[in-house]
């Protein structure tokens, strides 16, 4: 045997590319054969500390484990190639190769096992499946025994003519984890039981931190108000990602997945909202939340001491400073534009009726306020929904005109897109009719109002026939009418808008306190 054996078609770990597998008393290592490039790696002889074979996708796998509890994943090896393998390793490093054969049963239910960042799941001893936890985005307590690990795409580009949304990922895994088992605090004696899944779910945090948290994070913001999704929450801000951390949900966020920010005073000019576009969203199970809506008080200050040398203050070219003592909204809209070079937009010329930069509406039978900006229209915050303008076909206004019994005091507005959608938003007061038309106008958004006329129609109105007397019934009643007119009065004790009048506002009225879903600190 030479100094050196060498296999072809090898891929290294999830990679599309073909490279060459070389292993040599030295250590082993792999190259790339593709053209233009020039990647390799390399595994010292000392730092291994054992080998594995099993059957994969892409043919036969060769596991290199390493003492730091690392695995290095070599793929496309061919069956008659193990015995080569046995014979180099035998030679090099004195070791054996276990041959291990995956679980084909089907069960669901078996054994989880932490080894460095991997959690690998075995039925008896043969391996089902391994999850590589430094490509998790977090880990949620989705119920009761129930814990959830968040995926995100590893970045590894799809395969040549294949569109990327069209390929199959893995997006997120729910274990079951029934039972106790006795703390790891307790000693010998002591028969102190914890909930097997609080402490899988501690271990799953504890190896994203180990595999994900690699620097120290820059700042911390503790206990953000978040009222989509709601709740409270830490966030760490890191250099290339950060971390959003609540009592049940933990989700790291990189900054490449957020598209745009949004900083908006709400009308009752207590709060700003500061608005985080996701793309991919955030996913707590089944619901997607491509919106993060933060909302702070507007005269709360921060002082904070961000963690900067000088290679992050060449890298940002001293934007950011290492002490801030300001506003928290001002801090945090800050901090989020220099880290991620995203633009935060903030309201331009229009202003409500009554001088804010949003109008009350509801959307369905959620109450929110929609803002209208200089290049979209944005809906929070629940659901929080984004029309860019360039996307809108027409607005139509409804329930404009006139009604039975007098002027409309609210009216609705439909936009129709070009993509053949239709958002509408209901409850908007009359007031606001003027000021939201000359901004669509001034947008040179085409604009259609529909006037509807409403009318009361009695049982009496019905009847179009003639009494027994032969008298038309429509005639009869404006006689009956008439004899009513001479014999009323009026009413000296009914004084509308005077003292005697209900001091209760009502819900249409202007000048009435609006209730403010988002508006508690908690």
């Amino acid at each position: 045997m030479t100094d050196r054996v060498v296999f072809d078609s090898i891929h290294k770990g999830m990679s599309q590319v073909i490279g060459q597998f070389r292993i040599k008393e030295t250590g082993v290592g792999w190259r790339s054969k593709a053209e233009g490039t020039t990647e390799s790696f390399v595994v010292e002889a000392d730092k291994i500390r054992r080998f594995a074979w099993i059957r994969v996708a892409r043919g036969y796998q060769l596991r290199v484990y390493l003492k730091d509890n690392h695995i290095q994943r070599f793929d496309g090896f061919k069956n008659e190639d193990l015995d080569g393998l046995k014979d180099a390793v035998k030679k090099f490093y004195k070791m054996q190769i276990e041959v291990k054969e995956p679980c084909l049963k089907g069960w669901n239910w078996g054994h989880a096992d932490f080894q460095g960042s991997e959690l690998l799941f075995n039925v008896g001893s043969k391996p089902v499946m391994e999850l590589p936890l430094a490509s998790a985005i977090g880990a949620s307590k989705v119920g009761k025994s129930e814990v959830s690990i968040n995926f995100v795409d590893p970045g590894q580009p799809a395969p040549e003519g294949v569109n990327p949304k069209q390929v199959d990922e893995l997006m997120d895994v729910t274990f079951y984890i029934p039972g106790t088992v006795k703390a790891a605090e307790a000693s010998d004696d002591d028969e102190e039981e914890v909930h097997a899944d609080v402490v899988f779910y501690d271990t799953v945090k504890s190896k994203l931190e180990l595999s994900q948290l690699t620097t120290e994070n820059i700042v911390q913001f503790p206990e953000v108000l978040c009222l989509t999704p709601r709740g409270r929450y830490n966030i760490d801000m890191y250099q290339d990602f950060l971390r959003l951390r609540g009592k049940t949900y933990d989700y790291k966020i990189l900054y490449s997945s957020i598209t745009r920010f949004f900083l908006l005073l709400k009308p009752d000019e207590l709060h700003v909202l500061f608005v985080i576009a996701l793309d991919p969203p955030l996913r707590q199970g089944q619901t997607k939340h491509p919106f993060l809506v933060l909302q702070f008080v507007r005269e709360d200050e921060i002082d904070v001491e961000l963690n900067l040398d000088a290679k992050l203050d060449e890298k940002y070219e001293n934007k950011l400073q290492r002490h801030y003592d300001a506003p928290t909204y001002e801090v945090v809209s800050t901090i989020f534009r220099t880290l991620t070079g995203r633009k935060v937009h903030v309201p331009t010329s229009f202003r409500s009726h009554h001088g804010a930069n949003a109008i009350k509406c509801s959307m369905k039978a959620l109450e929110g306020f929609l803002y209208p900006l200089d290049k979209c229209f944005l809906f929070i915050p629940k659901p929080t929904t984004y029309i860019p303008i360039a996307d809108i076909s027409m607005v139509a206004f409804t329930r404009v005109g006139t009604q039975s019994g007098g002027s409309s005091r609210t009216f609705d507005m439909k936009f129709h897109l070009r993509s053949g959608t239709d958002v509408q938003f209901s409850s908007i007061n009359r007031e606001e009719y003027a000021t939201i038309e000359a901004y669509l106008r001034q947008k040179q958004i085409k604009v259609k109002s529909e006037n509807v006329q409403e009318s009361v129609i009695s049982y009496v109105d019905m009847d179009d026939g003639e009494d027994d007397d032969g008298m038309d019934s429509r005639k009869k009643r404006r006689l009956d009418a008439d004899e009513d007119d001479e014999d009323e009065s009026p009413d000296e004790d009914f004084a509308p808008g005077g003292e005697s009048g209900s001091d209760i506002a009502e819900e249409y009225d202007s000048e009435a306190e609006a209730s403010d879903p988002g508006s508690d600190d908690e």
